[in-house]
């Protein structure tokens, strides 16, 4: 039977400065050691770097300890050594085990340190363990990611909603590996969640109906009328609009903060975007077309004699139209539905949420919140780039790239 391996925990703490990574590394390499793992953070100049090295062969601790102690001290660093041992296969506690990895992503606007305790704490009475957390954002929202191992995705993605709704928190629970990095296409609602507004509203308040629209709207966001009944009965109140109206309201659209950048930066990713709107062509396609978006589906109103006549062209793109036009990208796309997230607010975006590899509520309706795979409840779009495990510091290096688009 083979005996346990050793396993050496070096950790240094103190004032970053160049060079102290590669003069650790020299330092060990001086030993029959293994890497097993690495992990470093710079907070405010301030240096956590955490190596985990395995060994066959019992280790002379002591010259270890002078070597590493000594490379150390002449850098102005602390530093720490444990011990450990490990089953054969595997590199220390926790490593080489079964247990599905998951990420969990916190977002807070600010997030308070009750919120992480309060998750912490959860995650913890679930059996599970945390075995790495990474910032990913600090401005306008403060994100961090968790890798967890030792819970099953559901049990704790419901045990965390609660704790969510008590903190103020958005909280996602997604499997780790390569299943997050995988995605390749996102499909977005537009009304109230790419942009700001409801278009058929606007084009309510200049036919005079706009009170009347928007009772019939809030119901049917809700789920509580069916939406290409109410799709009918609100552009009919729209009947002898003159068709002008559609450009005024076009250029009075205003995107959802984030999203330029969130767009932006999926396509430098190499991702195809896509959007599907319960609202109109004639206002949509412009939109998506100055945004670079690769795929839309929207409804046509009809228009006679340069007015619009009340109706709406079949086929309604309703619920079930946006689910299927979310295959339909994906078919076009040369993309499984696992690999595609979609992202809505309303109940007419609930298929489509349900039906991509991730679906995201984005300032949602309670029903579509409860629904979707994560939500997120604050007003930047750009946000849903940490869900796909993103960081801001990411986002900003393509901002500041000026090497050609991909």
């Amino acid at each position: 039977m083979n005996e346990p391996r050793t396993t050496l925990l070096i950790t240094l703490t103190g004032r970053d400065r160049p060079g102290v990574t590669s003069r650790l590394f020299s330092v060990l390499a001086r030993f029959p050691l293994s890497v097993v793992d690495i992990e470093q953070v710079v907070i405010r100049g301030r240096l956590v770097l955490g190596v985990l090295t395995s060994c066959d062969e019992p280790p002379d601790l002591t010259a270890i300890h002078r070597s590493v102690t000594s490379m150390a001290a002449g850098l102005g660093l602390d530093a720490e050594i444990t011990t450990g041992s490990a089953e054969p296969g595997q590199g220390g506690a926790g490593y080489g085990a079964a247990a599905e990895q998951l990420h969990v992503t916190v977002l807070g606007h600010p997030l308070q340190p009750d919120a992480v305790a309060a998750v912490a704490g959860r995650i913890a009475a679930s059996g599970a363990n945390i075995d790495r957390i990474t910032r990913l954002a600090s401005d306008p929202v403060t994100c961090i990611e968790l890798d967890v191992s030792g819970a099953e995705p559901g049990p704790l993605r419901a045990a965390l909603a609660q704790v969510a709704a008590d903190s103020g928190v958005d909280v996602a629970v997604q499997r780790g590996g390569l299943h997050r990095r995988a995605m390749r296409l996102i499909v977005m609602d537009v009304d109230s969640t790419l942009i700001q507004e409801e278009v058929i509203d606007l084009l309510a308040a200049r036919a005079g109906c706009a009170d009347e629209v928007a009772k019939i709207t809030e119901s049917a966001m809700r789920g509580e009328l069916d939406f290409a009944a109410s799709l009918r009965e609100r552009t009919a109140l729209l009947a002898g609009l003159d068709a002008s109206v559609l450009d005024a309201v076009r250029a009075s659209l205003r995107l959802t903060p984030g999203a330029r950048t969130l767009i932006r930066t999926l396509k430098r990713l190499g991702y195809k975007c896509g959007i599907v709107s319960g609202g109109f062509t004639a206002v949509i396609e412009p939109l998506a077309a100055s945004l670079g978006i690769d795929y839309v589906a929207a409804n046509t109103l009809e228009v006679a004699d340069g007015k619009l006549t009340g109706r709406v062209l079949d086929p309604v793109i309703d619920r079930e139209g946006k689910t299927e036009a979310l295959r339909r990208f994906a078919r076009t796309a040369g993309v499984p539905l696992s690999q595609t997230v979609a992202v809505g607010d309303g109940a007419n975006d609930l298929g489509m949420i349900a039906a991509a590899g991730l679906g995201i509520a984005f300032n949602a309706k309670p029903m579509v919140r409860d629904a979707a795979d994560t939500a997120l409840s604050v007003p930047y779009l750009d946000t849903v780039l940490y869900l796909l495990g993103i960081s801001r510091d990411a986002v900003a290096a393509a901002e500041n790239d000026t090497s050609p688009d991909l």
